[in-house]
């Protein structure tokens, strides 16, 4: 098939997710059971009863990967969906583990406990560091790199997502950001706007994580990727099995290049899109990208195409 499947990341995830797939198919309900038994819990009943609980960090990454794999395994059986005939396949920072379990570099089983302990890792280490991510509204690379510099002289500040043209995200502590927004309309950028995260995603905010995750992607076996994979850190396709691990220890520190991953597969003639559920957001940043790509989007159980959405993540 000439369709390229995208993942969602952390920023996707509500109250419900997957629910609606689980109540409709069994092969989603199987799915979900399979990551309970994984992680030692309930996911369905953390996604699904526990309020805010879903909107935790070592929470919302193991859901939002599960209800991805659980909605793809729908369109297989369903649809007769062959993922192995995607064009490419990548995923917004969380959603890179999804997308390698869908090129078959990871099973699904590893790609569950990973992000689980990315969560966990995540948000202690946004505990040890007070810290969050400034949105610049309509900012581009080149301003974020200005307001970065300006921010690190109060903390640390780096620019933790080029997702789009006019969605740009800086990361670090709270004086540092503070002080780049304060910055923001002399470089240009008229509005800021902070965002409801645990911590400093994508920045060396993240480094005890990144040093916790690197200790456990050692002791997973990663694959060759069966179909094109584009990596976050440095948007471009990637396929040496020691080289993804490397970037998905790196990646919790480092740029999310989405913008330029999809640029790539727009270069490839890559003109359509499947992004499965939770949620459309890719699909609105990928309207900021390119208007004329199509992104096909299985956001809920009774509408394999579903509607746009704007939103941002991380």
């Amino acid at each position: 098939m000439n369709e390229a499947i995208i993942f969602p990341g952390q920023g996707a995830q509500f109250e419900g997710m997957g629910r609606d797939w689980c109540e409709a198919f069994p092969i989603a309900r199987e799915t979900f059971a399979e990551a309970s038994e994984l992680l030692g819990f309930s996911l369905e009943k953390a996604c699904w009863e526990s309020g805010d609980d879903v909107n935790r960090t070592d929470i919302a990454q193991p859901g939002i990967l599960v209800t991805s794999v659980a909605a793809i395994r729908v369109l297989e059986k369903e649809e007769g969906l062959d993922r192995s005939n995607a064009s490419m396949t990548a995923g917004l920072s969380l959603g890179e583990y999804t997308a390698l379990w869908c090129a078959g570099s990871l099973s699904f089983a590893d790609a569950v406990r990973l992000v689980r302990l990315r969560g966990q890792a995540m948000q202690d280490a946004a505990v040890k560091i007070p810290s969050g991510m400034l949105s610049l509204m309509g900012g581009d690379e080149n301003q974020a790199k200005a307001l970065a510099e300006i921010g690190s002289k109060h903390g640390i500040c780096a620019v933790a997502n080029l997702n789009a043209p006019g969605q740009v995200i800086l990361s670090g502590e709270h004086d540092a950001l503070a002080a780049a927004a304060a910055a923001a309309p002399g470089v240009g950028v008229r509005r800021t706007r902070a965002l409801v995260v645990a911590g400093g995603f994508h920045s060396e905010c993240m480094r005890p994580a990144a040093e916790r995750l690197a200790a456990a992607l050692d002791e997973v076996e990663f694959r060759t990727p069966k179909i094109p994979f584009v990596a976050n850190v440095t948007g471009k396709p990637s396929s040496d099995p020691a080289q993804i691990q490397k970037d998905l220890a790196e990646q919790v520190c480092s740029s999310v290049r989405w913008e330029d991953s999809m640029r790539w597969a727009l270069s490839q003639g890559i003109k359509n899109y499947l992004e499965p559920a939770p949620g459309a957001v890719l699909s609105g940043i990928m309207r900021k990208i390119d208007p004329d790509a199509v992104v096909r989007s299985a956001a809920n159980a009774s509408l394999f195409s579903g509607e746009e959405a704007n939103g941002t993540q991380e």
